[in-house]
């Protein structure tokens, strides 16, 4: 670990590690949901599998991490209690959405406790709007779109390919290759979500001068790996109902196709280092694939549950980091 550790930074770093694996017990059912509501993996198997592939894809690339850590927000007017209070909303937020089973976006929560966050300490010109809409605004309304468009087409791909091939067989195949859609989702969810958590330290890191720019070093990398994991090993049962049944009645076929649509979305999305939602992604190729079975047969009510916790999360996480920084900076930490 580099030289020039304060406890104030020691503080942040631990801030950080803590919510990135609140976002792996928050977020695992996006990883394992499909999996285990159509039996192609029992529940522990399924975690373990989806924590060791958490942990590899998190060192599949850094890009999200340099958009987070300095494509939102001017660097130079970062402070480490600002970083502090970005990780106080989002960890806040989460954990509401967790308790009531609420599938939210934990990245939509660090990227609105962030900007919360410096336009109470630093002001609005602080913001890169630019950033902000190309990174952030854009993919976080065209993502879900692709997802469920993609897991429509894909569903109804299958279905023709397959539609000689009798019901039980079939099930049974996919069942199997779930196996592995269900390692590409865990795998691209740690790329995606991992790079969030080494973003906020990273930039931490260079607002305390430890690092001369927003470059992430390994022990980060391997230290957001190893938390993502855990949590992610520790389950998120709450909403993996929701996402595993509630949305949507998934057959092997359909929990195939949603998996391997949102892990391709969120791996070009990570490449292109845009922090989307791991959550709408797959909630929204869930939805996808269900619409194949007809209109009817999505629970169009949760869905509205999800689209009303994606429309307020970035402002609620934004409020809460904004009401944290005053209370942090009256304490005479700036």
């Amino acid at each position: 670990m580099p030289a020039g550790f304060t406890l104030s930074l020691v503080v942040v770093v631990v801030l950080a590690v803590i919510f990135d694996y609140i976002n792996g017990f928050h977020d695992s059912a996006n990883s394992i949901a499909t999996s285990v509501a159509t039996r192609a993996l029992r529940p522990w198997q399924a975690v373990g599998m989806a924590a060791a592939f958490n942990f590899i894809g998190a060192f599949a690339g850094t890009a999200v991490a340099t958009t987070i850590g300095a494509g939102l927000v001017n660097e130079q007017s970062t402070t480490e209690a600002v970083v502090v209070a970005a990780l106080l909303g989002a960890i806040t937020w989460n954990l509401i959405t967790w308790w009531f089973g609420l599938p939210s976006s934990s990245s939509h929560a660090l990227i609105g406790g962030l900007l919360g966050a410096t336009i109470v300490a630093a002001g609005f010109d602080a913001l890169n709007v630019q950033g902000i809409v190309n990174k952030v605004l854009i993919p976080m309304v065209t993502s879900p779109i692709i997802g469920f468009l993609g897991g429509m087409l894909l569903m109804a791909l299958l279905a023709h390919l397959f539609f000689r091939v009798a019901r039980r067989p079939a099930s049974t195949g996919f069942r199997r290759a779930q196996v592995f859609s269900a390692g590409y989702m865990a795998f691209a969810h740690g790329s995606n979500d991992a790079q969030k958590t080494m973003g906020i330290i990273t930039l931490a890191l260079f607002a305390a001068g430890v690092i001369p720019d927003i470059t992430v070093p390994t022990w980060v990398i391997v230290a957001a790996a190893t938390a993502m994991s855990l949590g992610t090993a520790a389950g998120g049962w709450r909403i993996m109902k929701t996402m595993g049944q509630r949305v949507v009645k998934l057959e092997p076929v359909h929990g195939f196709a949603a998996e391997t649509t949102a892990a391709t979305v969120l791996l070009t999305t990570a490449h292109l280092g845009m922090p989307v939602s791991t959550t709408h992604v797959i909630s929204s190729a869930i939805m996808g694939v269900g619409t194949t079975k007809g209109a009817r047969q999505v629970r169009w009510g949760v869905a509205r549950s999800i689209l009303t916790a994606w429309i307020i999360t970035i402002p609620a996480a934004m409020f809460v980091a904004g009401v944290a920084y005053l209370v942090i900076s009256t304490l005479g930490w700036r």
